[in-house]
């Protein structure tokens, strides 16, 4: 997406540990214009797909996640990060290595809300090395 492009060229910066900082636009502070124009592309490109879930990792995946969503007209699943209380029943998890965090993660998805029957587009805010979209598929 050339719009994307231009703005990673405009506002991104490299750190010097290789880490491509889009933190004033993308995953920390958010451009929600920006996101509408991402979620256009997204539904643009995966039209003829019938998706009707967009399934994401918290937490910066979330907001552009909800955008696609939108676009789609479908619910928006994020695998967490943490067992907690209110998710209980069985569970699809996987282990994902943070590029960012440099930690190792358990995450979960609950089966109650995806299915075989479910047609996932997978979203994410940004690929570092694709740990985290492995670890959802």
């Amino acid at each position: 997406m050339e719009l994307l492009k231009q703005r990673i060229l405009q506002d991104g910066h490299a750190t010097e540990n290789d880490v491509l900082k889009v933190d004033s636009f993308l995953n920390h502070q958010m451009d929600v214009e920006l996101f509408a124009e991402i979620g256009k592309e997204f539904k643009r490109r995966f039209a003829d797909r019938e998706v009707n879930k967009i399934l994401t990792i918290e937490a910066s995946g979330i907001g552009i996640a909800c955008v696609v969503a939108q676009q789609f007209g479908v619910p928006v699943l994020f695998a967490k990060k943490n067992k907690t209380k209110n998710i209980a029943g069985e569970v699809y998890s996987a282990q994902v290595e943070s590029f960012t965090h440099g930690r190792v993660y358990d995450i979960i998805v609950s089966k109650k809300f995806l299915g075989p029957g479910d047609r996932v587009l997978l979203i994410d805010d940004f690929l570092a090395n694709g740990a985290a979209l492995q670890g959802l598929i």
